[in-house]
């Protein structure tokens, strides 16, 4: 099934997936940067602390949108469609 043959609710669950994962991606990237830095002996700055509290704040209402989007998706056959596109 493409994305195309989903309902508006189907896809708007699906675009939620899409959100969280790019949200979900550019918090860890960030997470990672500030690792490296405290492995070299560094320390996160303020500013640094102050976007990774954003980032994880972005990707935790993606996560309550994905949520949200999925349970108005009541039919079982495109709820594991979804399933499938987004494995």
């Amino acid at each position: 099934m493409s994305i195309d043959n989903l309902t508006k609710k189907a896809k708007t669950a699906y675009q939620a997936f899409q959100d969280m994962s790019i949200s979900k991606e550019a918090y860890f990237h960030f997470l990672q940067d500030i690792d490296i830095k405290y492995k070299q002996g560094g320390s996160a700055s303020i500013a640094e602390n102050l976007q990774l509290e954003k980032l994880l704040g972005v990707h935790d209402k993606n996560v309550i949108a994905f949520n949200t989007a999925m349970t108005v998706v009541e039919d079982i056959e495109e709820r594991h469609a979804l399933i499938k596109m987004m494995s």
